[in-house]
């Protein structure tokens, strides 16, 4: 292997050690704790290192959000992959969904909540980004009615269930009634 080969190795290496790092301290306490500072001691590295990677925090958030979209993709893919029929795959993606959100607070915060400098919905939307909307397009654009845009469908199905993760997290929904929101959710809107 090249002294150059090694050395990219090496960053990319350094690169995920920081983004699992910023991802599991928000994880356990929260994305105030997540501090440059704080980040370089636990990756015992200088702050300059850090810096080399990621010009603050801002950077740090939007490579977690890229990930955790690439993560959420693939939940939502296996989730209607696994289920038969049209409103048993809408069923199922919207459960892996809220399930996604629910048990990666931090990465779903990093991703729709946080300023992480990405671009959603325009020509530069990073490929993860756009992957995780084609995962619930995909699923939704089979149900959304004669007439109805499919990528339209896509997005007020997505804000619905955006909605319903945040107000659950946020104490504003009771937990015990999420199915049957679910299934509320996909009786009103999905046709089949």
């Amino acid at each position: 292997m090249s002294v150059q080969a090694r050395k990219e190795r090496e960053r990319a290496d350094r690169e995920r050690l920081i983004v699992a790092t910023a991802r599991a301290l928000a994880e356990q306490q929260g994305w105030d704790a997540v501090t440059t500072r704080r980040l370089a001691e636990r990756i015992e590295y200088s702050q300059p290192v850090l810096y080399s990677h990621f010009r603050g925090k801002r950077e740090i958030i939007g490579a977690v959000a890229l990930e955790g979209a690439a993560e959420m993709a693939a939940a939502l893919r296996a989730a209607a992959s696994a289920a038969d029929g049209p409103r048993t795959r809408v069923t199922a993606l919207a459960r892996a969904y809220l399930e996604f959100a629910e048990h990666h607070p931090a990465v779903y915060d990093a991703m729709f909540r946080l300023d992480g400098g990405l671009a959603f919905a325009h020509e530069d939307t990073p490929e993860p980004l756009q992957d995780a909307f084609a995962a619930l397009l995909e699923t939704l654009g089979e149900v959304a009615g004669d007439g109805v845009h499919p990528a339209l469908f896509t997005e007020v199905f997505w804000a619905a269930l955006h909605g319903l993760a945040t107000l659950t997290r946020a104490g504003r929904l009771p937990p015990e009634d999420t199915e049957l929101r679910v299934q509320l959710l996909v009786d009103r809107l999905a046709v089949v």
